[in-house]
C-alpha cells in the first residue's frame, strides 16, 4: 500500500506570508488611534491689530492629526490652507491680502504648518513646534494648544501662533490702514478619535 503523504500545494505556502503579514497589519492599525478633523465643526482665523477692524478667515483648508503609538509625542500636525479662500468681508481687503505684497496667491498658493515636535506643558496643553510656509517662506513657529474632552472619543482642540509678518517679506501695509506686525493665528479643531485605543496623556 503506497503511503500517501498530505502536501501543501505550492500556491498556498507562497500565500501564507501574506497571510501572516495581513493579519499583522490590521492587528497593529487596531493598537494605534485614528483621528478624524470635519471641517464644518473647525474654523481657522487670523486677526492683526490695525486702525480698521483686520480680522478674516480661510473657506478652504484641511487638517490632519496622525500618531504612531498612543503617546501623543509621536503625533504629526498637517494644516493645508488655500490661500485665495482668504474672507474678511471686505473685498478690498481680500484683494490685498491675496496680492504679492502679501499671500501672493498667484505663486504660492498653500499656506502650510507641519509640526517637527509636539510637548505637553500641562493636563491640557501643548507646544507644537513646526515649519510654518507662507508666500514661499518657511520660518520655525509654535502653535500652543488646549485640549478639551479627553478620552471620550470626541475633543475640540484651539490654540493660537503669533508670527511676525515682515519676517515672511511682507512688508507693505494696506491702504488707509494701519496695520501691525504680529499676525495672530487662531485655530478650532474638532477632533474625533475614529478607531484604535485613546491617547495616553500625562496627568
Amino acid at each position: 500500500m503506497k503511503n500517501h503523504r498530505s502536501r501543501r500545494h505550492p500556491a498556498t505556502l507562497c500565500f501564507l506570508p501574506f497571510l501572516f503579514i495581513a493579519f499583522s497589519t490590521a492587528s497593529q492599525a487596531q493598537s494605534v488611534p485614528v483621528f478624524a478633523i470635519p471641517l464644518e465643526e473647525s474654523s481657522i482665523k487670523f486677526h492683526v491689530k490695525a486702525s480698521v477692524a483686520l480680522d478674516g478667515t480661510f473657506d478652504k483648508w484641511n487638517a490632519t492629526f496622525t500618531v504612531t503609538s498612543t503617546d501623543p509625542a509621536t503625533g504629526v500636525v498637517d494644516i493645508k490652507i488655500q490661500a485665495d479662500s482668504v474672507h474678511t468681508g471686505s473685498g478690498m481687503k481680500d484683494g490685498k491680502l491675496k496680492s504679492k505684497d502679501f499671500f501672493d496667491v498667484a505663486q504660492d498658493p498653500l499656506i502650510t504648518f507641519h509640526s517637527n515636535k509636539i510637548v505637553q506643558t500641562g493636563p491640557n496643553t501643548f507646544d507644537v513646534q513646526g515649519t510654518f510656509t507662507i508666500r514661499g517662506v518657511s520660518r520655525p513657529e509654535t502653535l500652543n494648544l488646549t485640549v478639551s474632552g479627553k478620552g471620550t472619543g470626541s475633543g475640540q482642540v484651539k490654540g493660537t501662533m503669533a508670527f511676525d509678518r515682515k519676517e515672511y517679506g511682507m512688508n507693505s501695509g494696506i491702504p488707509f490702514i494701519k496695520i501691525a506686525d504680529r499676525v495672530e493665528v487662531t485655530v478650532d479643531l474638532k477632533v474625533n478619535r475614529v478607531g484604535g485605543p485613546p491617547l495616553a496623556f500625562q496627568q
